[in-house]
């Protein structure tokens, strides 16, 4: 059986307590533990990169390690991915700052981790490689002669010709990513806007519905929405509150809960969502003192000027709707700019009568899912989705809404807020539906399975040695 081997920008070892056993890392362990193979990434520290790789097995499975220096964290990291690839992907041009340092930075670490995997590598694995940071990635493989399997997976959005071809490797980004043998998308939009990307830079050629070749490579796209484990979620949801949460939930009995929770991040729609909420306050007062909107944000990025900006753009908006519509007793909107434990989250989106999840731009929104697994199916919450989350395509019972119109947004809560508990549980249903059939292992054991029927290059180049010795004999 073949070997998978897992490249990511950061791993999430066995011993690491620190690291979120959830999202990413539970699909990834799940495939892992099923074929036995190697985790490879970014240690998260920075220090010496000549130093040897640290490496942990447990059972059939190698999570191994390097560090980065200061200035290829700062370049490939910060100044590249995060500054330029991330903005533009989630179509924030007005934030790319693009250096030339940071592009050859990026390039560069791509080709020093290619360097590091090598010796790793055996004949017959498969590489599954994940995410923006390492766009070239296979194309740095592919110079050093590795004919393996390769497949990518991209967890963000990809954005139309309009946005990427603003990039200035726009052209050279492309060619790289043609080195995949299989690239995976959130939805079908981020599949048809890289193709779209590769028409305009070069001839496309498309022999079925989803194999294609360009610059000389072939390569296959396909659509896999990312899950989520719904079981292990409706676990840590029920059972007893903890004695804090037990109290509150307690004190606000009269109380209905809009509860938000994501990263502190432009593509949220943090701010826009604040303006929402006060236009349902402003056009619906027979909710005032019988509601509460809760928004958790940790700070992601903190280090980043907008993400900066963003933190006091909301903690200005906060205090100044408090100002204007609170009341003794009664607070419309609590902003929590830290971060909780998932488990605790799980059981406050259980007792949320509305999950509020407005992006701007997400590859798919992994909450909007954890919200809908936490409820109680007897009497579940209304989940209000923007219609620019990757999610909105499979959570079509939502309250589907454009996060750019606080009216429409406004009225959605509203709606929410009103909503019959018979159509609450039919929509409710319907969507715990796709998520258990949608969940993480099911999205795993399509890619790999797709990845694994693929012929490895190594065979086409056999192939195409044996053809030409033929037609020199004949």
């Amino acid at each position: 059986m073949s070997r998978l081997v897992v490249v990511s920008n950061r791993i999430a070892p066995p011993d690491d307590k620190k690291s979120s056993a959830g999202g990413l890392a539970v699909g990834i362990l799940g495939a892992l533990k099923s074929t036995g193979g190697l985790w490879f990434g970014w240690s998260g520290e920075i220090g010496d990169e000549d130093a040897p790789l640290q490496k942990v097995s447990r059972g059939n499975i190698t999570w191994a390690s390097f560090n980065l220096s200061e200035e290829n964290y700062d370049q490939y990291y910060s100044q590249f991915s995060n500054a330029v690839l991330w903005p533009a992907f989630h179509y924030r041009l007005d934030l790319v700052k693009f250096q030339r340092e940071a592009w050859e930075g990026y390039q560069r670490v791509n080709s020093l981790l290619a360097d590091k995997l090598l010796p790793l590598l055996e004949e017959d694995d498969i590489l599954w490689i994940h995410d923006y940071h390492l766009l070239p990635f296979a194309q740095e493989l592919r110079k050093r002669g590795v004919n393996n399997r390769i497949g990518f997976f991209l967890h963000i959005p990809f954005p139309t010709p309009e946005i990427f071809n603003a990039l200035p490797p726009n052209a050279e980004l492309l060619e790289a990513l043609c080195d995949y043998d299989l690239l995976g998308f959130q939805t079908d939009s981020d599949r048809l806007a890289f193709l779209d990307c590769i028409s305009v830079q070069t001839r496309l050629t498309t022999r079925s519905d989803k194999s294609h070749t360009a610059w000389g490579k072939n390569f296959q796209t396909e659509v896999y929405p990312i899950g989520i484990e719904p079981d292990e979620i409706a676990q840590q949801a029920s059972g007893p509150l903890p004695p804090k949460l037990a109290q509150l939930k307690n004190e606000l009995k009269n109380v209905k809960n809009i509860f938000s929770v994501e990263r502190l991040d432009y593509s949220k729609g943090l701010p826009e969502r604040f303006l929402a909420y006060e236009t349902l306050l402003e056009k619906y007062p027979q909710h005032h003192g019988k509601i509460r909107y809760t928004q958790i944000a940790p700070t992601s990025r903190g280090e980043v000027q907008a993400y900066q900006d963003i933190r006091h753009q909301l903690e200005t908006e906060a205090g100044r709707i408090n100002g204007k519509y609170g009341q003794l007793g009664w607070t419309p909107l609590y902003y929590l700019n830290q971060h909780f434990d998932r488990k605790v989250l799980m059981k406050v989106f259980r007792y949320a009568e509305v999950g509020l999840v407005t992006p701007l731009r997400d590859g798919m929104n992994l909450v909007a899912k954890e919200y809908v697994a936490a409820q109680d199916p007897a009497n579940p919450g209304v989940l209000v989705l923007s219609q620019f989350a990757g999610a909105a395509n499979e959570l079509t019972a939502a309250l589907i809404v454009n996060p750019y119109d606080r009216d429409d947004v406004a009225a959605a809560l509203d709606r929410a807020l009103t909503m019959p508990l018979a159509e609450r549980i039919a929509r409710h249903a319907e969507m715990l539906d796709v998520i258990k059939r949608n969940d993480i292992d099911h999205w795993q054991q399509r890619f790999i399975s797709d990845l694994k029927f693929i012929t490895p290059r190594s065979a086409h180049s056999e192939l195409q040695n044996k053809v030409a010795t033929f037609q020199k004999l004949a």
